[in-house]
């Protein structure tokens, strides 16, 4: 039985396994995770690294270094993926009624949906705003640091399973149609309609590393600051804030908050559950 003494050791040991394989992420291929929260990173690497039959990190950091492609299941790893249509729905409700009658004054809307992962959420705002009739003015800005979901984004072809649920959330989110308007399906898939994706740019930016990506009137991005550090926390909400017009909106993930950021005092609280802000105007 291992002792107190030893378990700390090994728990020492494969934290510094962790931080040289990030220190090689990074360098090698200019993905910089170091400010992630670390019980998530070692929670995916310890997935990998035992599915593959390895032996410790620093054998998952050789494959990394020396096997072509493998890059791209490490990313697939450490993305943030859990995403739905119309997840949590009654966020999506408060916007419709606090957010939506605000941005109907302006001619022009840009809407950022930063961290969007394989762009569940970002269609369920797009058939949000076509029902608000907003769509054919809205600019919608999805982007996330991995190649590899945006493709599937891109693309808007999702398993049938899903669809239940996903019609569910949709409802309860204050659809007003049938969401079988909004997809076709085939075979073992459901593929969203096309025009949904008009007025949608997909693109790489990272979170971590990339400098202010538009002025945006709605900066959506959900469940994705849970996932980093206290100080990563704040960068990423002080770029938020240099991204938005004033008086413009940020919504957050449920668990997420503005309180350990320094910039909770630059923002109006409008809804508390569900985690949505307006940048003041001074």
């Amino acid at each position: 039985m291992t002792n107190s003494k030893e378990y700390h050791r090994l728990l020492d040991l494969q934290e510094l396994e962790v931080d040289l394989f990030l220190h090689a992420l990074n360098s090698q291929f200019g993905y910089d995770f170091r400010e992630y929260n670390k019980a998530h990173i070692i929670r995916r690497l310890v997935f990998r690294t035992k599915a593959l039959g390895l032996n410790s990190i620093t054998e998952l950091q050789h494959k990394l270094l020396h096997e072509k492609g493998f890059i791209e299941t490490i990313l697939r790893d450490l993305s943030i993926s859990v995403t739905e249509m119309f997840r949590d729905p009654s966020f999506y409700i408060r916007i419709r009624k606090e957010v939506l009658p605000i941005l109907k004054t302006y001619p022009y809307i840009k809407i950022w949906h930063a961290g969007c992962a394989t762009g569940e959420e970002v269609y369920s705002f797009a058939i949000m705003l076509q029902e608000e009739k907003l769509l054919d003015r809205t600019q919608i800005y999805a982007t996330d640091f991995n190649p590899i979901v945006l493709e599937t984004a891109r693309k808007g072809i999702y398993p049938i399973a899903r669809i239940k649920d996903y019609t569910s959330n949709y409802q309860a989110a204050g659809g007003t149609r049938s969401f079988s308007d909004y997809y076709i399906a085939k075979y073992d898939s459901v593929i969203l309609d096309q025009r949904l994706r008009t007025n949608i740019v997909f693109a790489e930016h990272n979170l971590v590393t990339d400098s202010v990506f538009t002025e945006a009137h709605l900066i959506v991005c959900r469940n994705v600051l849970i996932y980093f550090n206290k100080s990563l926390q704040a960068k990423v909400v002080a770029l938020f804030k240099n991204s938005l017009i004033k008086g413009g909106y940020l919504g957050l993930g449920s668990k997420e908050s503005l309180m350990f950021t320094g910039l909770a005092d630059q923002f109006v609280v409008i809804d508390e559950k569900e985690k949505i802000f307006k940048l003041k105007l001074q």
